[in-house]
Parts: C-alpha cells; structure tokens; sequence
C-alpha cells in the first residue's frame, strides 16, 4: 500500500491543489494497476513527506493485523490520530477483505523449491534509527530544506558509524553486502559509493553548531535534564599520515604515546547522564589548561541553563588557578582535582571521616579538611585500590631507573662507552629528568680522575614516605557541602566523560584518523560525534531500566536480529516471495522493550511472480535451434 497524490483544480478560485489517496497495486495479466483503498483529502495537518508515508504505512499496518500495530514506531500522536480515523473508514466502508485477510492464507506450494537469500543484519540498524527518529535529527534537516534523498543518507551514515565503524570504503562494501540499513532508510543502496558518505559527512559537519544546540536540548527535554553539572575535558586523536599542509595537526603529547604522529585535539562537554552538549577542535600542540576559556563562553546556549549556572567539574590538568579564577568570574561553581599536594592543611572538627565502598567494593576515606588562607573547600581523599596502584607504579619505576643506572655504569667499564664525567652526569640527569618521583630516594656517587670516570655506585633509601601519600589526593570546590559523600558523588560523575572517550575512541573508530585533509578529519571526528548522541541516547534509557551493558556487547545481542528473503514456488508456478524480519529473541526483546521501541520495522512484505510464458518459449526455441 501507498499513498498517492493527485493535483486538483478548484475553477472558483482558479487554484491547483493536491489531494491523496490510500491505493495498493495489483496484478491484471501482464498489467499492474493500482486500486483506492481510502480517500486522505488534502492532509493539511500533515508538512512532511515522510510523515505522508509514515501514515500510509500506520493504516496499512491496521488493516494487515485487525487494528493492532506490531513494527511502526509512530512518536507522533497527530499521525496516529489520523491513521486510526482511516482505519475506520476503511472499515465503514468495507473497502477492505479485512475478515480474509486476518484468516491464515494459504498456498500448496513444492517445498523442495524453497530458498533463503539475502539475509542480512538489521537488529542494530533499527535500534538506532528509531533512537535517531527520536532525537528528531531527521526533522532538524528538513527543517534546513534538506531534501530527503539527503536526509536518508545522512541517516544511513550515522546508522552506519554507530553499527560498524569503519572507513567510508569498507562502509560502503557493509551496506551492500551485510546490511539492511539501506531497506530501513530509504536509500538505494546501489547509488552508495564513498564519495557520497564523504560529501554527506562534510554536509552534516557544516551544521555542527546549530545541530549541536538543537540536540543538546532536544535531549534535555525528552529525558528532562536539568545540567545542574557538566563535566569538561579533552583527548587526543593522532593522524596517520603527514598532514603537511594542515592548519591543525600538530605534533604534541599524544595520549596513546604516539610521538612520531601529529595530533589533533578534542574537547568535549558532557552532563551527568553523559550526553554531549557541545565540543570543539584545537590544534594538536594546544594545552589543556587554554581551552577552557573557549568552551565556557558558550555554556549557557548549550545547555538548560537559565537563570542558575551548573557546577563544572574538571580534571587535574585543566584546573589551573587562572582557571579556577575565571570560573569564579563568570559565577560558576567547580569541582576538581588540586593541583598541588597539600602540604598545610588540618581536618575539619565539625565533619567526621566518611568510609565509602567503589563498585569493586575497595573503601575509600573522605574527609573534609581545612587550608590556611584559602577561602576554597577541600576534600581530602584516600583509594586503597589507587594506593595498592601506586605503589606497584612506585615499584616499576625503581626497578627502571636501577636499570638504566646499572646500563650507565656498564657503559663506563665498556671498551668506547661513555667515561667523561660531565657526559656521564648529563645521562644520570635525563634519567632523573625521565623518574623525578623516584630518583630523590637515591644517592648516587660517581668517582673519577681527570674528568675521568671510574666507579659509579648508589644506594637506595626507603621510600616509605611516598608509599605512604599513595592513594592520596585532594578534591578542590567553591561549593560548601557539609556532606563529603555528596561531593563525592559530584566529583565521581566525571566517570562518564571517560566513558565518553573510551566510547568515542574505540567503539566508533576515531582513532586514528586516515583522513589527508583538516576538512575531511573535522568531518571524521563530527560523524562520530554524532553517533555518540545516538550512543547515549539507547544506553541512558538501558541504564535507568537496569541493563547497563556495554555498546559493543548491545551491537552483538541485536545483531542476532535479520532480515531475509524466503521464496518458494506453487502449484500455478507462481514465485511467492517473503521478506520478513526473524523474531527477536529474548535478549533482543527486552532490550526493545526496555526502550519502548517496536520490534520489527515492518512485518512482511509478500511478492507474487507469475511464471514467464515468454522466457519459456524462447528457451524452447534455443533448444530446437541447437538440436537442428
């Protein structure tokens, strides 16, 4: 079934207008016609095209299963309304073998003629359509006079990124062989080549800032989000190439100890319930600790904010006193990791030590303390898992800097090694330079004549001092909570920005970048960006159900869900082909459920082929041609 338009003209006011029509196709001998289930009218009510097709394919879902709606996710109610107004009609005026076509069909047919082919993956794909039908992405692009051919590759790409993350040429080779995602979008999957998911991904990436605010508050409204605190941090991701034309990539301190590629930097803010409110790219070489005056500028466009600001929690390496000062500035309040070690500071009389348990179930001290001359608050903190860490890093570290000292010293006994005395103290000091927690619990003695050296001894102090700070760091706020595990909780949500990365980086493969251009790579990075929204949006929703898996392991479970194609043919030597979704099993399902989603994208689709009397004829002619 489908709906289609026919162009009227009105001869009072001499005006052309356009009305629809429910019809389904049918076959009458070699001809298809086309037969009005139901009159539409004009459909004022309805803007869009795809919102024509979406109600078409709710009536005809009424009418194939006697009212109910198995597969359609229908979020708007407008549509629904009018759909079931149809249904009606359809039934008032016996338009319809509804009783016929709610009894079982059936066909004798030969069973050793029946075949299964193109099964493909669609479980996946349809999770995430119906997230990204419910971030109202699609309205958005047209909203920006997209065409839908546009909307639904823009679609399939994002679909795409977040299913199977990979480069624009082996996506494409996916989408052909593996996937349904084009059946699901609309597009035809034989026009997809890279150039096109290129050109559609720097398309998507020239609407970032206002595709960003529109997503940042379309999800606090559909999950009623207030960002009462936002979490700031950055990454890096290296390039494998040279990149030696581009304005960004630069050479810096690569996360992934990358020296030898140039790097790009992403930084991200993100709420408490890990959705993205907007992110920005710097150069490679850009530190930390500069970015933060760029991203806050904007905050408030961004988020719900109106007339209170969210608390922004930070990591170490961001929380600068030039940070903290403009932050206090702007009036916002913060939460971060000191900087320093506190040396001068004396517990709080009027809080008591507080024990609390991590996932792992490790305890971990909270007590809040007090710092002379300092009008900020201070959390300080003790992890036996981080101690128990720390410790076996102190370890690791002595064992490495005895080690490059015993290669110093074999050097100086060695036949052409290093024996001059200044040589042999510039290679001890880069090796304190590479240790500088270690080596102050080292004396070392380094004996020579001439500038000569002969013998290089050390010995080892007790480190029981730093054993004992390990574990040990304090949380710097403005916020003057009485209640330590509170400022816990608040320091503990930066969890999800790492989640963010990790999911970022590995699950949606933007690491590295293969891409030659700044363009290209900008657009790389926006696309998983805009995967990640689809990302969250299915976790959030697990996460408040209590399925807190992971997005690798959702992938895996709804990829048991295909598509395929049963043909087989009957006793009229007709070919009856089916294409139908498998059920869902129970993993499957109660992911579905659990996200209030439709199980199926649709239930069957039933296709009858007569059998080619001509094809037939001409064979039999080639037979007596060759046997002549």
């Amino acid at each position: 079934m489908f709906i289609k338009p026919y162009i009227k003209y009105c001869k009072t006011t001499k005006t052309r207008y356009t009305i629809y029509r429910l019809c389904e196709s049918y076959r009458n001998g070699s001809s298809i016609l086309h037969r009005m289930i139901v009159g539409l009218g004009r459909l004022d009510e309805l803007q869009t095209v795809e919102q024509k097709k979406l109600l078409g394919s709710f009536i005809e879902e009424l009418i194939k299963n006697g009212g109910n709606t198995l597969s359609l996710n229908i979020v708007d109610p407008k549509i629904e309304e009018l759909a079931q107004y149809y249904y009606r009609e359809v039934i008032k005026k016996k338009r319809y073998d509804l009783k016929h076509n709610n009894s079982l069909e059936q066909e004798t047919v030969y069973i050793n003629t029946l075949k299964n082919k193109d099964a493909r993956e669609i479980g996946a794909e349809w999770l995430c359509l119906q997230a990204l039908r419910q971030l109202g992405i699609n309205d958005f692009l047209k909203s920006k006079q997209w065409s839908d051919d546009k909307i639904n590759l823009a679609l399939t790409h994002i679909i795409s990124r977040a299913v199977y993350p990979a480069s624009e040429l082996k996506t494409v080779s996916w989408i052909k062989e593996n996937s349904s995602v084009c059946e699901l979008t609309g597009f035809d999957k034989n026009k997809i080549t890279k150039d096109l998911l290129y050109g559609i991904s720097k398309r998507l990436y020239q609407l970032k800032e206002p595709l960003e605010q529109f997503l940042s508050k379309q999800t606090n409204e559909l999950f009623d989000l207030q960002d009462t605190i936002i979490l700031y941090d950055l990454t890096n991701t290296y390039f494998e190439g040279q990149m030696n034309q581009s304005e960004i990539a630069r050479f810096g301190r690569s996360k992934e100890k990358r020296s030898d590629a140039k790097l790009i930097v992403l930084a991200v803010v993100v709420n408490q319930e890990g959705f993205l409110k907007y992110s920005n790219i710097f150069e490679g070489n850009t530190a930390d600790s500069t970015t933060l005056k760029i991203m806050i500028k904007d905050l408030s466009s961004h988020t719900s904010v109106q007339d209170r600001k969210p608390i922004v929690v930070m990591d170490a390496g961001i929380a600068t006193d030039d940070n903290v000062k403009l932050l206090k500035a702007k009036g916002y309040d913060y939460l971060c990791v000191s900087r320093s070690n506190l040396k001068a500071y004396e517990a709080d009389t009027s809080c008591v030590p507080v024990v609390i348990k991590d996932k792992k179930q490790q305890p971990i001290e909270l007590l809040k303390v007090r710092v002379e001359n300092d009008n900020d608050h201070y959390l300080w903190v003790k992890s036996h898992a981080k101690a128990l860490k720390e410790k076996s890093m102190n370890r690791l570290f002595a064992e490495r800097f005895e080690q490059g000292l015993g290669q110093i010293k074999t050097s100086i006994s060695r036949k052409g090694g290093t024996k001059k005395l200044a040589k042999v103290w510039e290679r001890i000091g880069r090796l304190k330079e590479k240790y500088p927690s270690i080596h102050k619990h080292y004396d070392i003695k380094v004996e020579h004549k001439n500038e000569i050296v002969s013998q290089m001894e050390w010995n080892q102090n007790e480190y029981t001092e730093l054993n004992e700070k390990a574990g040990i760091y304090f949380l710097r706020t403005s916020l003057d909570e009485q209640d330590e595990q509170t400022l816990w909780t608040i320091y503990n949500t930066i969890r999800e920005i790492e989640y963010t990365f990790r999911v970022l980086k590995t699950d949606l493969d933007l690491r590295p970048i293969y891409h030659k251009t700044d363009e290209a790579a900008m657009a790389h990075l926006h696309l998983g960006i805009l995967a990640y929204w689809v990302v969250n949006t299915i976790r959030y929703q697990l996460k408040q159900k209590g399925i807190h898996s992971d997005w690798r392991e959702i992938i895996r479970i709804m990829n048991t869900q295909k598509c395929v194609t049963t043909s087989v043919e009957n006793i009229k030597e007709e070919t009856i082909s089916i294409r139908q979704c498998t059920e869902p099993n129970q993993s499957v399902k109660q992911i579905y459920q659990a996200l209030n989603y439709k199980l199926v994208p649709f239930a069957r689709k039933k296709s009858v082929v007569p059998p080619s009397v001509i094809l037939k004829k001409q064979n039999t002619e080639s037979m007596l041609v060759m046997d002549g």
